[in-house]
């Protein structure tokens, strides 16, 4: 993809060490999960928060889910299940920029 290069990419040896890594740097660690407490339009998103997604199959393993410290959720009509997991996350994390005044100004 040419557009790999503005991603600022970090891999973990371990959900442990990721989850040490958040801790130290003071950030929160925010669920996108169908069981989400808060509808993601209403959270209130913070520098730094990490938002993750699980597998659209099995969402994330138990410990991580309690890991979180926030819990957030799309808004769906009822039937289906859920989003596509990409979507989803763009989704969010689009909702998390526009909150935190994250895009250039358009004038």
């Amino acid at each position: 993809m040419d557009y790999i290069g503005f991603a600022d990419v970090t891999r973990h040896s371990s959900w442990e060490r990721f989850a040490a890594t958040l801790a130290e740097q003071g950030r929160r660690l925010v669920l996108l999960t169908t069981a989400g407490d808060v509808r993601h339009d209403r959270f209130p998103f913070a520098a730094g928060d990490t938002i993750m997604v699980g597998r659209e199959s099995a969402g994330v393993p138990p410990e991580v889910a309690q890991a979180a410290q926030a819990r957030i959720r799309i808004p769906m009509k009822a039937g289906p299940r859920s989003l596509n997991v990409a979507l989803a996350a763009a989704l969010a994390t689009g909702e998390a920029l526009r909150r935190l005044d994250a895009f250039p100004s358009d004038q």
